[in-house]
């Protein structure tokens, strides 16, 4: 499994119950792909522990009923096809821009601009 460029800090509890830093260092992601999976919670959250609920990252854990953030890169020029799901996914443009291309129409986004995306293609 390869590693992104980007930290990744994660907070929890230690055994004396103080918050502390559980995981620092990169974010674990496939390698033969432009995404990965920063952290991946049950719905409700649960707190305890100190596993890298990320890990292992497949695509299955995408769509199980939890809160998935993930890291997506798309190389200049490049033409991402995304699916409609039933999930609601929450896209926020970190450098660079994209057109977002939806069915009646696109939308110019840049660094800086977010989307909430209600399960559409």
């Amino acid at each position: 499994m390869e590693v992104w460029s980007h930290r990744r800090v994660v907070t929890g509890l230690d055994d004396q119950g103080r918050s502390t830093v559980v995981i620092d260092g990169p974010i674990p992601r496939l390698s033969d792909m432009s995404a990965a999976l920063a952290w991946r919670s049950a719905i409700p959250a649960d707190n305890s522990g100190a596993e890298d609920a990320a890990v292992p990252y497949t695509l299955d854990v995408l769509h199980s009923g939890h809160a998935n953030f993930a890291v997506c890169e798309f190389p200049p020029g490049s033409d991402a096809y995304m699916h409609a799901t039933d999930t609601i996914d929450y896209i926020v443009i970190l450098s660079g821009s994209v057109s977002l291309v939806l069915e009646t129409g696109a939308v110019d986004l840049s660094a800086g601009d977010f989307i909430v995306d209600r399960g559409v293609i």
